[in-house]
């Protein structure tokens, strides 16, 4: 399986690039619409034909890349089930595996973060989206967000996986790449050495954070699986834009 990390600076998002070396057939989970023509030619780079894109959830800081995909390549979009949202092709349920070519993902479904979110086990990597970041874990004070289901969900279900199984999150805003359920378990300072529920949702409800710049139209565009809005301020312009540079090269 060929597997390719990317990054994009403005949401500070990583897109994942899975292929399959038998079929040629590609897929990307959490495409964002500035770096849609670096994954494209990356793919194509790759001998690869792109077949697929899918989303952890619906996201509150980018736009998505799926439906621009979809147009420019007849690519199919999979996006979580209980969004119900008629532009997917691929409605994701939990323990249902999402198969392309010799590629498998196992969908998990991790709400708090948000209630829809869903994080990917692909072998020894996890796809973890905004539910568990490195040293960190997606906030909970909006999309129905919920400490204390986070708390279960990160200490019951992601932290009950090998300790070996490597995580890849969503988002890092400091150059980190990837992690360990190892290393989160034992040293997250939100959730991991052992705290309590009682101590998360008390971590968690003194964080104070701004409200996403960003949110009020990536919402609602993200449940049209990418459609950029047409009235977004001249200093957003760029969340729907592409990229003329990328640091990916």
């Amino acid at each position: 399986m060929i597997f390719k990390q990317l990054f994009e600076p403005l949401s500070s998002t990583y897109t994942y690039l899975l292929g399959c070396e038998d079929t040629g057939h590609a897929l990307l989970v959490d495409p964002v619409v500035p770096t849609m023509e670096r994954d494209l030619e990356l793919i194509h780079d790759l001998g690869l034909t792109l077949k697929m894109t899918v989303e952890t959830h619906v996201h509150a800081d980018h736009i998505t890349s799926a439906l621009h995909l979809r147009a420019s390549t007849g690519s199919d979009i999979a996006f979580p089930g209980v969004d119900e949202l008629p532009c997917a092709d691929i409605h994701v349920e939990h323990g249902v595996p999402v198969r392309l070519g010799s590629i498998e993902l196992q969908p998990l479904f991790t709400p708090g973060h948000t209630d829809d979110h869903f994080s990917y086990l692909i072998g020894d990597r996890l796809l973890s989206g905004d539910c568990l970041l490195i040293d960190g874990c997606g906030r909970t004070d909006f999309q129905n967000g919920d400490a204390a289901t986070l708390y279960q969900t990160i200490t019951n279900t992601l932290f009950s996986l090998p300790d070996d199984t490597l995580v890849y999150p969503g988002h890092d805003y400091t150059g980190r790449h990837v992690s360990s359920i190892a290393q989160e378990r034992e040293r997250n300072p939100r959730v991991g050495g052992g705290k309590s529920e009682a101590e998360f949702i008390a971590i968690m409800s003194t964080l104070n954070l701004a409200y996403p710049k960003f949110i009020d139209y990536a919402v609602p565009g993200n449940k049209l699986c990418g459609k950029c809005p047409e009235d977004l301020p001249e200093r957003m312009e760029e969340y729907c834009q592409q990229m003329t540079f990328s640091p990916q090269g």
